[in-house]
């Protein structure tokens, strides 16, 4: 076994000074609670000491009595068994008061955390979040907070055993003073192996904390990409990665049971041999005159009674690592910086939007260069415009923009005239809808897919499926609006994905329409018409502006205007034809999307011929 570092000393007591202020922290919050869960526990311990009392009345009258006289004394023993029942009595009820009580407190505390955590992750900017694997942020809201309020469990129950104790001492003491002293001579070497024993344990359970966040997130990523893990056959990859943080944790908990194996013993076997001492003592001063019988029995069984609080008191210690850990990480979230504050506006008038963006400018955290360079662009209301350039150029960026996912290290966003910051965010999300590129459906119905519980008609929802041709599959489905999707809509197609979030963008009937490239997976036809159906209802007073990242050529053809973006400025813009004749760099985009696009055809088609 290798010696702990000689650094750990300060080390235990720096954590044993956090774990009693996050203790202090969850008792301000609970405080009614806490102090009833205390006050049972501190009955219960009592109460346990009161039936050393009561064993040691009923050996010296009624027992003993009984013993020498040949018969049962009836009033004695009456009154062992009122004596006895009493105390069961308010016993149970200190138990159900230190573990029900005990327990909500802390359920409540997890469950406080964990809306905390949340709360905030809704308030916490997407930049904040790119930085942060969804595993962890995970972990964060639910094994850690867990984690740092378990010492609340034991908390209770190590109060009240220390009334306990100091109870028991007092009664051992006016029992009989000499088997008092000699029974304590074991207490120096419990607590000093109960020292060391929390000294050896602390960093390793802390160690195997940490560990279990690593691999839920670990856990948690591979389910998440599950669909890229299993199309490119890295299951056997993802395993050994979950396998390694497994044996890890494993290791470590393993670590944490040997230490408790040999410990535990050592604390089970001292007070043992301490009742032996009182035993063999307590015989000897009944021979000699100088002791009763029931003080010998009423301090043997408190010593029986007093290693208890030993075992209570160091289930606590050895849990505020842990729980010190949880709370380090649950904190870390509560810290962090970075909200994005509304405003109290909202868009006047009805109907689609003119966008402008003046002056842009964006850097991603930590990078070098930025992403978009004092972008200046206008998009009139009720147009399609189209952006396109090649990988990095900025489209992505712009859509984040433009729901405020993000903000701009300079410049403004504004629809209509009203910049973006001083939206409220209910107007700005029945301003601004985006389907990204990456489409996500719940584990729920096609309406609540498409509603998102929004207070909304069936008659609405057929005419938004309607208009992104997506009445005809949905229909067919076995049970219509009410058929469950699965999870991430794994029962569809990828088109019909898609269709079904543009709807969901649609039955909010916003004035800015921001698609990134989230027509990809349809039939060029059904795009076509999905556009078409935009453009008259644009046409009707009652569509969208619209934005569309785009690479086909008909889907740019639609467009009243295509903007082209290279290293994060308007590089041309202009109609799909005028800027056919006048940018090479377009013509090299657009044709080559369509030459990819040739190419995949032609190699399906030979595979097709071979197979």
């Amino acid at each position: 076994m290798t010696a702990p570092d000689s650094t750990l000393g300060g080390d235990d007591s720096r954590v044993m000074r956090r774990g009693l202020a996050l203790m202090w922290r969850g008792m301000r919050q609970q405080p009614l609670l806490v102090t009833i869960s205390v006050v049972g526990s501190v009955v219960f311990g009592f109460m346990t000491v009161a039936d050393a009392w009561v064993l040691g009345w009923a050996t010296e009258h009624a027992i003993r009595p009984s013993f020498e006289r040949g018969d049962v004394a009836e009033g004695a023993l009456v009154a062992t068994a009122v004596l006895f029942l009493t105390v069961a009595v308010l016993r149970a009820l200190g138990v159900i008061a230190r573990r029900l009580v005990g327990g909500i407190v802390y359920y409540r505390l997890v469950a406080t955390s964990r809306r905390q955590v949340t709360r905030h992750y809704l308030a916490l900017p997407m930049s904040w979040h790119h930085r942060h694997p969804t595993g962890q942020l995970l972990s964060n809201a639910n094994a850690d907070a867990e984690a740092a309020w378990f010492v609340f469990m034991p908390l209770p129950m190590a109060i009240g055993v220390v009334a306990m104790l100091v109870a028991a001492i007092v009664a051992m003491v006016l029992a009989d003073l000499v088997l008092t002293l000699v029974g304590l001579v074991v207490f120096p070497a419990l607590f000093g192996i109960n020292v060391v024993y929390q000294r050896w344990l602390s960093p390793r359970v802390t160690r195997a904390q940490a560990l279990r966040g690593d691999l839920s997130a670990v856990a948690h990523e591979s389910f998440d990409g599950a669909l890229v893990v299993k199309s490119l056959g890295r299951e056997a990859d993802e395993t050994a990665r979950f396998q390694a943080a497994a044996r890890e944790l494993r290791d470590a908990n393993i670590a944490v049971g040997r230490i408790r194996g040999i410990f535990d013993p050592l604390l089970e076997a001292l007070p043992n041999l301490g009742i032996l001492l009182v035993i063999v003592l307590g015989v000897q001063r009944v021979a000699s005159g100088a002791a009763a019988p029931g003080d010998v029995v009423q301090v043997a069984f408190l010593f029986t009674v007093v290693a208890f609080p030993v075992r209570a008191i160091g289930w606590l210690l050895g849990e505020i690592p842990r729980s010190v850990v949880g709370w380090d990480r649950v904190d870390a979230v509560l810290r962090a910086t970075g909200s994005m504050p509304y405003g109290t506006g909202s868009v006047p008038g009805s109907g689609a939007v003119r966008l402008e963006l003046d002056d842009v400018t964006y850097r991603f955290d930590d990078a070098d260069h930025d992403v978009l360079v004092g972008l200046d662009l206008t998009v009139e209301p009720g147009s399609v415009t189209a952006l396109v350039g090649s990988t990095g150029a900025g489209k992505s960026t712009v859509t984040s923009l433009l729901v405020r996912l993000v903000d701009p290290q300079r410049g403004s966003i504004r629809v209509d005239g009203v910049d973006l910051h001083d939206l409220t965010h209910d107007a700005l999300a029945a301003t601004v809808a985006v389907v990204p590129q990456t489409t996500f459906l719940f584990d729920d119905t096609v309406r609540e897919n498409v509603t998102l519980s929004a207070d909304v008609s069936d008659d609405e929802v057929w005419a938004a499926l309607r208009t992104v041709q997506a009445d005809g599959f949905v229909a067919a489905l076995p049970h219509g609006l009410d058929s469950r999707l699965g999870e991430r809509g794994t029962t569809l197609s990828g088109g019909q994905r898609q269709r079904l979030a543009l709807a969901r963008a649609l039955i909010r009937r916003p004035r800015l329409l921001v698609l990134d490239d989230a027509t990809s997976a349809l039939d060029p036809e059904v795009e076509q018409r999905i556009l078409r159906a935009l453009a008259e209802q644009t046409a009707e007073g009652d569509g969208p502006t619209v934005v569309v990242v785009a690479y086909r050529k008909a889907t740019i053809a639609l467009a009243d205007d295509v903007v082209l973006l290279a290293e994060g400025r308007v590089a041309a813009h202009g109609t799909h034809a005028e800027l056919s004749a006048s940018s090479a760099a377009y013509r090299d985009i657009v044709d080559a999307y369509e030459r990819a696009a040739e190419d995949r055809v032609v190699g399906a088609q030979a595979t097709e011929a071979t197979s």
